[in-house]
């Protein structure tokens, strides 16, 4: 079983991850922001992971430090999880439309931190959430589970629309990344032979 539980104490926020990457697409999601825990379940259901998210948070404030260190632990559960990478895909990629939003998400488990975020929301708030958060929990994910991830809003009129394809296009790149390869058991996928 590849599963890790993280937790993260900051004077700002309580955070505890469960994380099993062979799941069947369980959640169970108490961010504290509602939207997050939308978009959580997005990586839960179309990613095929299991997942725990149990945070507090400075809340009173804003939800940036709580977004934050939700991407932050998730990327160190991620990176307990995958190990030194031997037997997995390594890449992965996927297109995800919704109506009119059409957006792409391309991962690397190179053991190098890297984040290319371009997604121009039509709108500053989807509903409570400041969308500029989005970027937070990629960013935090990324230098934590150092993954490189490229991530595009090819279109999309409707914000709600870009954010869950954003997700979802997430999941499934994440998925792939992380198979197994039955033809690459026990091996480093990487021509220097550690990630």
């Amino acid at each position: 079983m590849r599963s890790a539980e993280i937790t993260r104490n900051t004077l700002e926020t309580q955070v505890r991850i469960r994380l099993d990457l062979d799941g069947t697409g369980v959640g169970r999601l108490a961010s504290g922001v509602p939207f997050l825990d939308h978009m959580l379940d997005q990586i839960v259901r179309h990613g095929l992971i299991d997942l725990e998210v149990e945070a507090t948070g400075d809340l009173h404030i804003d939800a940036h430090h709580t977004v934050e260190d939700i991407g932050i632990t998730l990327g160190q559960a991620l990176a307990a999880t995958v190990g030194d990478r031997k037997g997995i895909r390594r890449y992965g990629h996927a297109y995800v439309p919704l109506d009119e939003a059409l957006s792409r998400a391309v991962i690397d488990f190179s053991g190098r931190p890297g984040l290319q975020f371009h997604v121009d929301f039509t709108r500053a708030m989807i509903g409570e959430f400041d969308v500029d958060l989005v970027h937070e929990f990629f960013q935090g994910f990324v230098n934590h589970a150092l993954v490189t991830l490229h991530i595009d809003n090819l279109r999309g009129d409707n914000a709600h629309h870009q954010c869950e394809t954003v997700f979802k296009a997430f999941a499934r790149a994440l998925r792939m990344a992380a198979e197994p390869d039955p033809r690459a058991v026990g091996s480093v996928p990487s021509t220097k032979g550690s990630l």
